[in-house]
């Protein structure tokens, strides 16, 4: 039987913890030293989350690094060698322009130009204000281009080397010099009418400069290279280019001798005269080259911007009139051409004559004249010139005014060229008909008026006119200008018969004994013509103009001069007259061009 007791006892000793693993709890810590433990032996979250941010930076940092460095250093280096590169445009050296013995007329020299890189400007008014000191100009402006957005902009072009010199040595951050052509002209406005003129850029903007620009300019370069921070290129850096190509010379038929005294003469008459404008024309008329075409007023292109736009233009070329009386000698070929009349023809001609409703009188008054139509050409008579006009028709006298090269180009390719105006004659009135048998009611430009008197000099057939001889291109390859087409317009009987008929008009019985020359047979035409005014619509003022041809018998130059609305007088025979007997004798010498010892025949001008 088991008791109690023993049970009990049992039970304590089954609760006791066996000896080896017994370990007495100890005291408890305070809270304050519990909660230091927490914290030094224990992280927080937010440690964690800063620790693993930081180590996640170091990792994008490192990786980049690595990426800068080694793989993409070959990109960020050429980046580098990118932004201090400069690319610029090279001009061509445009080509020259020289008249028909290689005299140069305009040629292009070495000039150096000065531009900035803007964003490496430092203090753009006190660069402005040093360049300018040196320079000239507007400080406000030069300042203006120095804050350009860009890394380039032009501060001077065509300058000479000394003065972008003295400017690169201010050492001014962001500035520095290029290499580049400039136009000059040895002759200042020597053919500066015909020649015209460049823009900043080298491209041509009037005369041959703009007719011709394409063979003249030739083909632009391009220059690569490395700068440093100021701008200023690298002597050991890269440099790389594509080098122009240089433009092609024209030469041109023009004498320059010839074309100097054509222009001295002409300026002092217009002067002289109070002429608004002229021109002054020679010309060979068997082969239409043109050996001076003088205008005034005039111009030095390498000053253009300073001339009015008006003094830039070609007057020979641009501006038509109506050219009175020189344009009888197309009535007298048609006339004689048709048999209407011989020069020895009476004509009766009337103090005044009606046509329609006008009344139309000579220059001076007279009665009732006895004239051979020789003397109507050499006295200049309208009333005359119109009755012949009557029996030829005006049918044949268009035809006449259009084979001379009215109503059309002259063929010459000159800018800025008028062909004139030339009616049909179905579109002309009763008056019409009469007036431009004598020169009105129809226009024309001076150069188309010279080839007229060209064409009688040459025997009647008519040859354009012509200003560029040949075309040398940058290897000095010579390609000539293609000869123009010839078209006989009359007979050299008609021809030849005109040509003594007008030696009448230089002689003390006609109108322009002042024309005469010494030695010389000359033969030739007045003309004093009234002029149109837009303005009113009406007629106003005249056009005085005088074209003849030497030696008469034998011609070998023709020179025509027309003065615009002159001041100071306003007939032919004594304002036009007397410059082409200058011009017209320093040309027979220049040329060398003998007398042909001939005595010029004994005209009858009368029936008397």
């Amino acid at each position: 039987m088991t008791s109690s007791v023993g049970t009990r006892e049992r039970s304590r000793v089954a609760a006791r913890p066996t000896a080896p693993t017994a370990r007495r709890t100890p005291p408890a810590a305070p809270r304050s030293l519990r909660r230091s433990r927490v914290r030094l032996g224990r992280p927080s979250r937010r440690l964690h989350v800063a620790l693993a941010a930081a180590l996640t930076v170091l990792v994008v940092l490192a990786g980049r690094l690595v990426q800068l460095q080694g793989l993409d250093a070959p990109a960020y280096a050429a980046q580098a060698a990118k932004q201090r590169l400069r690319t610029v445009a090279m001009p061509a050296p445009r080509g020259e322009i020289l008249d028909r013995n290689g005299n140069r007329l305009a040629g292009t020299v070495p000039a150096r130009a000065l531009f900035a890189d803007p964003m490496l400007v430092v203090d753009p008014p006190a660069t402005a204000a040093r360049i300018t000191a040196l320079l000239g100009g507007d400080p406000a402006a030069m300042e203006e281009k120095l804050r350009r957005p860009g890394r380039f902009v032009y501060l001077g072009r065509g300058l000479e080397a000394d003065q972008v010199d003295r400017v690169l040595s201010l050492g001014l951050p962001g500035i520095g010099s290029l290499s580049e052509t400039k136009r000059v002209h040895p002759g200042a406005d020597l053919a500066a009418n015909v020649i015209g003129f460049t823009g900043q850029d080298g491209n041509g903007l009037g005369g041959l400069e703009a007719t011709f620009d394409g063979v003249l300019a030739g083909k632009s370069g391009r220059e690569t290279m490395e700068v440093d921070p100021a701008g200023r290129q690298i002597p050991s850096g890269e440099h790389s280019g594509t080098p122009p190509v240089p433009g092609s010379s024209l030469q041109l038929t023009l004498d320059r001798d010839i074309q100097w005294q054509a222009q001295q003469a002409l300026v002092a008459q217009v002067q002289a005269t109070g002429s608004r404008s002229g021109s002054v024309i020679v010309m060979d008329p068997h082969t239409g080259e043109v050996l001076a075409l003088a205008g005034a007023p005039t111009f030095d292109p390498d000053q253009q911007g300073a001339a009015p736009e008006a003094a830039r233009g070609d007057p020979a070329v641009s501006e038509v009139y109506e050219p009175g009386s020189v344009n009888k000698v197309i009535t007298a070929a048609a006339a004689l051409e048709a048999g209407v009349v011989t020069p020895d023809t009476p004509v009766t001609v009337p103090p005044t004559l009606a046509v329609y409703d006008r009344v139309f009188h000579d220059a001076e008054e007279h009665g009732v004249e006895h004239l051979t139509f020789t003397g109507v050409l050499a006295k200049s008579s309208n009333i005359g010139t119109v009755l012949v006009a009557q029996q030829l028709g005006k049918t044949k006298l268009y035809d006449a005014l259009r084979g001379f090269g009215f109503g059309q180009s002259s063929g010459a390719g000159l800018a800025g060229e008028s062909a004139g105006i030339l009616p049909p004659p179905d579109k002309w009135s009763g008056t019409q008909a009469a007036t431009i048998a004598f020169g009105q009611g129809v226009s024309v430009n001076a150069l188309q008026m010279a080839s007229v008197y060209a064409t009688v000099a040459n025997d009647g057939v008519r040859v354009p006119p012509r200003v560029v001889r040949d075309t040398i291109g940058s290897d000095g390859r010579l390609s000539p200008t293609p000869a123009p087409g010839r078209t006989t317009v009359v007979s050299p009987k008609t021809a030849q018969e005109l040509r003594t008929m007008l030696e009448a008009v230089t002689s003390n019985e006609g109108t322009a004994p002042e024309a005469r020359i010494d030695g010389f047979r000359v033969a030739g035409k007045t003309g004093t013509s009234q002029r149109v005014d837009p303005t009113c619509g009406c007629y106003r003022g005249y056009t005085a103009s005088f074209v003849g041809m030497a030696p008469a018998d034998n011609p070998q130059l023709v020179v025509a001069v027309v003065l615009q609305d002159p001041q100071n007088g306003h007939f032919g025979g004594t304002l036009a007259a007397p410059v082409f007997h200058d011009v017209m004798a320093f040309a027979l010498q220049a040329r060398q061009i003998p007398p042909t010892g001939t005595a010029a025949p004994t005209a009858k001008l009368t029936t008397d």
